[in-house]
């Protein structure tokens, strides 16, 4: 039998053994510190705010990436680049698909209704899922609006073969409905035919259950919502400005799409205008007009929610987004307005 260790060894060669083993001990795998998995999708897309009495709630409808060099006029794509790469970005450009949903109290009034599966799939296609988790049923809303009819604004109409807003009346300015709708596409211009196609399976369904109605210039929806004519983009597209305790929101549609570019340089076009000139018109006054009163704005293709205002800024614009607000304190304030 081999003599022990003397009692003073033995503890030192025990300490030097636990000491190593603890410096070990986070190169070990372990089942407790593993990371979770990815989960790599994002939450359902709804932002609410208060405007007077009217409760509104933005819908994601997801994004789409777009290249903008290939498709904004009257400019050149290294000037793009150039203007994209100011606030970090570059081509393609992951665009947002907006849509505003306005409870007045008596009325529940959805403005555009994004791109449905028109895209693809991984492309848009995420307004029910939104609107559902804001808390709504499709088949609660009573009026919806459409800002013009290119498919990414009236793609959601439509679930599979059925009206996705089953009692909902269906309202568009009365040039867009004629402009898109007429059997007659050749005396419409170098307009794709395709986009003539996609709006009457869009609309179509609803003009056939009669629940298809248009309006003219200026004319008012419901109390509160207003249309405001904004021609250019397409021949009918409607601003909508929304009011109510003296606070107005405008829901611009398409009277911008790339905000990095023109709000720098508001004359910049878009391959997709019917009337460019009219267009960039159209910008030039709503975005002077905008700045000058301080109006809240939302955009269907400004990133998520889209609700900012704009700033003068030399000869171009800057875009102050809303402060977000939690809520918290709404039902305070409205206590205090009454």
């Amino acid at each position: 039998m081999k003599n022990p260790l003397p009692r003073g060894a033995f503890h030192a060669v025990s300490r030097a053994l636990t000491l190593l083993m603890l410096a070990g001990a986070p190169l070990l795998p372990s089942a407790v510190h593993a990371a979770a998995p990815q989960v790599r999708t994002q939450a359902p897309g709804f932002h609410r705010m208060l405007l007077g009495d009217f409760e509104v709630t933005v819908l994601s409808d997801g994004t789409v990436p777009q290249t903008v060099s290939e498709v904004a006029t009257h400019t050149t794509p290294e000037r793009v680049k150039e203007l994209l790469s100011r606030d970090h970005l570059t081509d393609p450009v992951e665009l947002s698909i907006n849509a505003f949903l306005i409870n007045t109290g008596t009325a529940l009034v959805l403005v555009d209704t994004g791109v449905g599966g028109f895209f693809g799939p991984g492309v848009g296609g995420q307004l029910q899922q939104s609107l559902r988790a804001a808390g709504y049923q499709p088949e609660q809303i009573d009026v919806v609006l459409l800002t013009h009819i290119h498919s990414d604004h009236s793609g959601g109409l439509m679930s599979n073969v059925s009206r996705a807003f089953p009692n909902a009346i269906l309202q568009v300015h009365a040039r867009e409905a004629g402009f898109w709708l007429g059997r007659d596409d050749r005396s419409k211009g170098p307009v794709d035919p395709k986009y003539f196609e996609e709006a009457r399976a869009m609309v179509g369904p609803y003009q056939g259950a009669g629940k298809l109605k248009t309006f003219g210039d200026g004319d008012s929806i419901v109390p509160g919502i207003r249309a405001m004519p904004t021609p250019g983009h397409t021949p009918g597209h409607s601003a909508y400005v929304v009011e109510s305790r003296g606070q107005r929101l405008a829901l611009w549609g398409d009277l911008m799409h790339f905000g990095s570019v023109q709000l720098r340089e508001p004359s910049v076009t878009v391959a997709y205008d019917v009337d460019e000139r009219a267009a960039a018109s159209q910008r030039a006054r709503a975005f002077t007009e905008a700045a000058r009163r301080g109006d809240l704005i939302g955009l269907a293709h400004m990133p998520f929610p889209g609700l900012g205002r704009l700033g003068a800024e030399g000869k171009g614009y800057r875009w102050i987004p809303t402060n977000y607000s939690s809520g918290q304190r709404w039902q305070g304030a409205k206590d205090r307005a009454e």
